[in-house]
């Protein structure tokens, strides 16, 4: 699959074990494993940025493996789950970034060109979003209110 807006074709990944089994080594049960989930996300912290934690300082390789199911859904089944996607909160956050630096920088054609080619990524995003019922259906991104989105 190529990049949207790149001419890479973007297959560098780290690759995953065939078995899909917990590890021998695993100490920690399923049951800490979530209530660690629900400490992060009521800090604040993404689902990404709780994966990087768990593998980091718990030693869980892959969530997945070791409860069933993914952390997202788990912390949507919770009610913990993000009200913006994690990957449209993103780029709305790097629309913002570039608009006020346009503000400061005028003449930049680049960034000019630069955010445009981010919002048709929001756009595109978010009709994805509103047909598998993530968002609702009348919602819609401005960039006038996109930075209390983010904030």
């Amino acid at each position: 699959m190529g990049r949207m807006h790149a001419p890479g074709k973007g297959i560098s990944q780290s690759a995953l074990p065939y078995r899909r089994s917990v590890p021998s080594w695993q100490k920690a049960t399923t049951e800490e494993i979530v209530d660690v989930m629900c400490k992060l996300a009521k800090k604040g912290l993404t689902p990404s940025q709780i994966g990087v934690i768990l593998r980091d300082s718990h030693g869980v390789a892959q969530v997945r493996f070791l409860t069933g199911s993914k952390i997202l859904r788990i912390l949507k089944a919770k009610g913990l789950g993000p009200d913006l996607p994690e990957d449209l909160y993103h780029l709305i956050k790097k629309a913002v970034a570039i608009r006020k630096h346009l503000e400061r920088n005028r003449k930049d054609r680049d960034a000019k060109f630069r955010l445009i080619l981010v919002e048709s990524k929001i756009h595109r995003l978010s009709r994805y979003f509103k047909t598998t019922r993530v968002l609702p259906p009348a919602w819609k991104y401005e960039s006038a209110t996109a930075s209390a989105l983010v904030s």
